[in-house]
């Protein structure tokens, strides 16, 4: 595996794949990898000849009071777990290297960013959608991938690659990958190693009220008593606040206080302790 870390090495990288007539893809991470990343990777090498892994924590989609400073960083042992997974590619860029001085860009994707993580985390997706947006122009990917845990910013990338026109990766090309849990449930986060064992064993309850919610919208349930029961039920197991428990269009992410015929989604943002997690479930029509 080669890492590049300068701009320069990775673009001289890429070009030798392209000249050979080698596809790639691409798995943006922040690190701090686990099986949810490495599940991308898996479907990454399915799908290219060459396998690009990006890792770098993005202080703008930060918020003044979020863990920017307390993200977990371990490289080492990130590089380990990608070169034993057959990864060709590492790019590591430092902060001056994405952000040099003077950089004055920002990437603004209305409509599927204002609600939900946009409303509670005024920012972060501008943040997102202006790093993903330069890692696609620095990469050229012929194929991206991202979990599906964080189906908000999934919506935000795509609607971006639409609007910019953007063909490397299309946004057909930007492939979501289902959820990895652990075997109690919970969808597997960098930020769950915040969790005391307490805390950890209680954050089981978020899953399991969701399939609970799910099962009973699907059934015809009415949906606003619903996700008031999914909300006591977080509090009950220990959750200290829920930021948003709603049914949206899967594609729009609007708002839905009944089932259509379109495809939806339940989403999810609660805290335990001052940890902030964030999960979604697919919703049938009945």
């Amino acid at each position: 595996m080669q890492t590049a870390t300068e701009l320069d090495v990775l673009r001289t990288t890429v070009a030798a794949f392209r000249e050979a007539g080698e596809s790639l893809a691409l798995v943006p991470t922040m690190g701090a990898l686990h099986e949810g990343h490495l599940t991308l990777v898996r479907g990454a090498r399915v799908r290219a000849d060459r396998v690009a892994v990006s890792i770098f924590v993005n202080p703008t989609q930060f918020g003044p009071n979020e863990d920017l400073d307390a993200y977990p960083r371990q490289m080492e042992e990130d590089a380990r777990l990608l070169e034993a997974e057959g990864v060709d590619l590492l790019w590591a860029p430092g902060v001056a290297q994405m952000y040099p001085e003077g950089f004055a860009t920002t990437i603004s994707v209305a409509g599927v960013s204002e609600g939900f993580c946009g409303a509670s985390r005024p920012g972060h997706f501008d943040g997102v959608a202006t790093v993903v947006c330069k890692l696609f122009n620095q990469v050229r990917p012929d194929v991206a991938l991202f979990g599906e845990k964080d189906w908000q910013q999934l919506a935000v990338i795509r609607r971006m690659a639409r609007d910019l026109d953007l063909t490397a990766p299309q946004a057909d090309a930007i492939v979501g990958v289902p959820t990895v849990r652990e075997a109690d449930g919970l969808a597997m986060s960098s930020r769950n190693r915040y969790l005391s064992p307490e805390q950890r064993k209680a954050a089981a309850a978020l899953p399991r009220a969701m399939r609970e919610a799910t099962e009973r919208i699907e059934a015809g349930g009415d949906v606003g008593a619903t996700l008031q029961a999914l909300e006591q039920a977080l509090a009950e197991a220990g959750f200290s606040s829920v930021d948003y428990a709603d049914i949206a269009d899967a594609a729009s992410l609007a708002r839905l206080d009944r089932l259509g015929e379109a495809p939806a989604r339940l989403l999810v943002a609660a805290r335990i302790g001052s940890t902030r997690l964030i999960d979604n479930m697919a919703i049938d029509k009945a």
